[in-house]
Order: C-alpha cells, then sequence, then structure tokens
C-alpha cells in the first residue's frame, strides 16, 4: 500500500509524549498489519498497586472544590485542543477509522471537557419538603471513589473521556484498561493528561492511571473491592460477565454494550436524506461501532425505489487507506473481524438471505479491508438478530408502522433507532412509550453517535448504563438525604408519638 504505519506511530509518539516500545504485549495497525509498538501488561497485583495508588489520590481529590476540579480538567481540554490533529491521526493508525472519525472522536473529547467544567459549578441537590415542623430536608452529592473504565477497540479515547471528565469533576480518580487492541491511544491520552496536570497543585499524584492488559487485567480491575464503579463498554458477553462479579462484592456497575441497531423508512420519508443518513450509519467505522445501522426496515412502497439505489451506492463506496483522502471506509480491526463477517453472511444466505457486497479486497495478508455488505432478508431471522460487528445491513420489508415497531423491538439489544418519515403521527407514535424501546430514538437523522449533552446508552442487553450528557454525573457520585432539626422539639416523622417515661 506505500504506507508504514510503524513511522507514522513512531512520529506521533515523540510529538505525544508516550513511549511505544516498552513491553512484551504487539500493538498492530489494522491500516497494514504492521507491528507499531509494544507495551508492558500489567499483572493482577500490580492493578492492585494501581487501584490503591489512585485510592490515596481519591482522598486528597474529594477536598478540593468542584470548581478547582473543573479547572485541571479545563486545562486537558485545552491540551486536546492543541494536540486535536495528531492524537486523531493516531485513533485512525489504531483504530482503523477514517482521518475525519478520528478527528471527530477527539472533538467529542474537548467537548466533554466543557460540558464537564460547566458541571462543576452545577453539581446540585434537592430541598425536599418535609411534614416535621422546624425541620429542613435536602439531599446532597459527594464523591464516589474510584472509578474503573473498561472501553473497546472502536472509539478508543472518546468513551474514557466521557467517563474521566465527569468523575474528576465530580471528585473521583480513574483506572483505565483500554482495550488491548488499542492500547497506545491510551498511552497517548494519559501522556496529555499529566501534561495539563503538571503545576496543577491541587491535583494529587495517581489521579488518572492507565492499566494496559487483556483478560486477566480486566478481571483484576472488576474484582478490586476498591473500585466504588465499574465503567465497561464491549460485547453483551463481556457484560454478563463482568455484572455478577462487581454485584458480588456490592460494587456499581454502568454497562455499555452491544446495539442492533434499527432505522424504519416510512412511506413519506425524504429518501434522498434517508440515503445518505442511511450510508453513514451503516459503513461508517466499517460498521464497527455499537450505534451502527444494522437493520432496515423499509415500506413496501419504497422498496423497490430505495434499495436498488443502496446497492450501487455500497458497491461505490470508497474503501481503502483510513487517512487517505476520499476514503469513507477503513478496515476492519483484525481478521477474527473479517471471519466473523463471513460466518454471519454464510448464516444470512441460508436463512435465505440475498448477499450483495461483504468480499474481501486485495489489502496484504495483516489487513482486512471488505465491501460492505446489503443482504436483503425474506423475514427477520436468527442472524438479524444477532450483532455481528461489521459492514452488514439486512433489509426487510414491513407494510404497517405496528408491524415495523414490533420487528424493531424483537432485538434483544436496546442501544439506538431512527424513523425517516414526515408524517407526524408515525413519528410520535415511534417516539412514544408503544414505540422503540432503546435508550437513542431519533427522527429523521441516524441512529449513529449522539451530542455529549445528552446521555448515552440503552436498555435490555446493551445494560441500561449511561455516560456522558444529562445526569449522567450522578453514576459518579453518592448521595446522602440530610433532615436538620433547627427547633427545640423532636416530632417523630408518620405522627409516631413515642413518649419516654
Amino acid at each position: 500500500m506505500g504506507f508504514d504505519s510503524t513511522m507514522e506511530v513512531r512520529s506521533l509518539a515523540g510529538r505525544l509524549g508516550f513511549a511505544a516500545s516498552e513491553g512484551a504485549h504487539v500493538c498492530r495497525s489494522p491500516i497494514d498489519g504492521a507491528e507499531t509498538g509494544r507495551v508492558a501488561e500489567a499483572s493482577a497485583e500490580e492493578v492492585g498497586a494501581a487501584v490503591a495508588r489512585a485510592q490515596a489520590a481519591f482522598l486528597a481529590w474529594r477536598g478540593v472544590p468542584p470548581p478547582r476540579r473543573g479547572e485541571l480538567v479545563r486545562r486537558f481540554g485545552e491540551v486536546l485542543r492543541e494536540e486535536k490533529e495528531a492524537l486523531g491521526r493516531l485513533v485512525s493508525l489504531e483504530a482503523g477509522k477514517i482521518l475525519q472519525e478520528g478527528l471527530g472522536e477527539v472533538q467529542e473529547m474537548i467537548d466533554i471537557c466543557d460540558f464537564a467544567v460547566g458541571l462543576s459549578r452545577q453539581l446540585y441537590g434537592l430541598t425536599i419538603a418535609t411534614e416535621r415542623p422546624g425541620h429542613r430536608m435536602m439531599e446532597t452529592w459527594h464523591p464516589l471513589g474510584v472509578v474503573g473504565v473498561i472501553s473497546a477497540f472502536n472509539f478508543p479515547v472518546a468513551v474514557w473521556a466521557w467517563n474521566a471528565c465527569l468523575a474528576l469533576v465530580c471528585g473521583d480518580s480513574v483506572v483505565w484498561k483500554p482495550s488491548e487492541k488499542t492500547p497506545l491511544t491510551a498511552a497517548a491520552v494519559q501522556a496529555l493528561f499529566e501534561r495539563a496536570a503538571a503545576g496543577f497543585d491541587e491535583a494529587p499524584a495517581h489521579l488518572s492511571q492507565v492499566v494496559q492488559g487483556g483478560r486477566e487485567t480486566g478481571a483484576a480491575l472488576v474484582d478490586d473491592g476498591r473500585v466504588a464503579l465499574l465503567s465497561a463498554t464491549g460485547s453483551t458477553r463481556m457484560g454478563r460477565e463482568i455484572a455478577p462479579r462487581v454485584a458480588r462484592r456490592f460494587g456499581r456497575v454502568l454497562l455499555e454494550l452491544g446495539g442492533n441497531n434499527g432505522m424504519v423508512v416510512a412511506p413519506t420519508a425524504d429518501l434522498a436524506l434517508a440515503e445518505r443518513a442511511i450510508t453513514f450509519a451503516a459503513v461508517g467505522t466499517a460498521g464497527q461501532r455499537c450505534t451502527t445501522l444494522r437493520r432496515l426496515f423499509v415500506h413496501d412502497t419504497l422498496y423497490d425505489r430505495l434499495v436498488p439505489r443502496l446497492k450501487e451506492v455500497w458497491a461505490n463506496v470508497a474503501v481503502g487507506n483510513p487517512l487517505s483522502d476520499g476514503i469513507l471506509v477503513g478496515p476492519l480491526i483484525d481478521g477474527a473481524a473479517f471471519a466473523a463477517m463471513q460466518a454471519a453472511l454464510a448464516e444470512a444466505r441460508n436463512q435465505g438471505g440475498d448477499v450483495a457486497g461483504g468480499d474481501r479486497l486485495p489489502s496484504g495478508e495483516n489487513a482486512f479491508y471488505v465491501r460492505p455488505a446489503l443482504v436483503e432478508m425474506p423475514a427477520q431471522t436468527r442472524i438479524t438478530l444477532t450483532e455481528t460487528f461489521a459492514p452488514i445491513l439486512y433489509v426487510m420489508r414491513y407494510a404497517s408502522l405496528e408491524e415495523a415497531i414490533a420487528l424493531h423491538n424483537a432485538a434483544p439489544q436496546g442501544l439506538s433507532s431512527s424513523i425517516f418519515t414526515n408524517d407526524l403521527r408515525e413519528a410520535e407514535l415511534f417516539l412514544s412509550a408503544a414505540g422503540s424501546d432503546c435508550g437513542i430514538v431519533n427522527v429523521n437523522i441516524g441512529p449513529s453517535g449522539a451530542e455529549i449533552g445528552g446521555a448515552f446508552g440503552g436498555e435490555k442487553e446493551t445494560g441500561g448504563g449511561r455516560e456522558s450528557g444529562s445526569d449522567a454525573w450522578r453514576n459518579y457520585m453518592r448521595r446522602a438525604t440530610n433532615t436538620i432539626n433547627y427547633s427545640r422539639d423532636l416530632p417523630l416523622a408518620q405522627g409516631i408519638d413515642f413518649a419516654m417515661p
């Protein structure tokens, strides 16, 4: 391909201030399959030591006024602005997403920094009506403790920022276990955070730490009783394992798991708008987003107009080096992702699907570029209800909106959804309690992504967690209900008369 990812990463490591060649774990770029660096994996004992340091940092940080905590996050946001181009390029090199998406991910980090800075002056409680005269009742919010973050390869820096920036202004410390497929971006972010914290006297050492490694490293973080909140992004399978382990030690867990997202294209839809939304939602990030569009329900009256046009787009979408101009689809993360995609397409064919695309493009032995696949299905089958982390779009007909909603909600996951319609009644029904059962429900935009101002997450097998905006900050704090008696009497609630002898 005439491209050397190793040299690119080494150059960025020097710019961003992180080491790319310390340890035994081999890092590879999905762009060309080349080794880009090495990192040291943390043992269970080393994870425990990191958590102990984080606990000490928390005890100091919780006493810093929230607006001063926000000042540290503001400084971090400024560093990210300075290094947006370099960090975005590193995201593309390590995760394989196109440069525009890499830059967009760093912008998400900047945006959540801005959100968190404002939040640092808005950690509001309530004043609560009390039935007892001469009393005041209220709730207050306090820092929680050590927050553990386990993130996935597809958003290697933004998801950490969603958690860490809120945790920091809430008074918590953070220990981060990134995906073993994208460890260098985590090392870079840690270096940038340390640059922001340098000279900020109120920030204790080890406020943010990274522990690299795979399953064993993550398990040590999951099982450590000093981790007050474990925020994990990944597969539903991973969530099924993590949730009961954290529950056994009575810890908190925030799960952002799989998504099998659907879109309904109704009779009054703006097809030109829908086509653009469908394309980005289904093939962006090579189909490796939790919010990727995977199921498309098209009304009978539009099917024969829309689907042939989509096939044409699918056949001509630009696939290649994600750092090159004009490319819309980069590589799959690795060979395992390619094998899973091919297995899903084979099963779809066995279940009556008509597959267009999905073939591997010439890309060398260790890089996996594929043509996005569009699969026309005669009905919703087992494979359409299974999330495959690859650019596969299953397309099905529907006759009534009630039928489409039932098909849509049949998925075990409940992350993101959308409808394209200009019918107010249809839009409102889809948004209502009788409509989509997802955590994100959109009208006339795709299901992909969410602005940081809104809480991000979903229902059912998506895990129920909420990150980023709205009141997601409450995950990172503990609530206390307080009653103050400023009278000289001691009335009891519920009118109880407890007369002392």
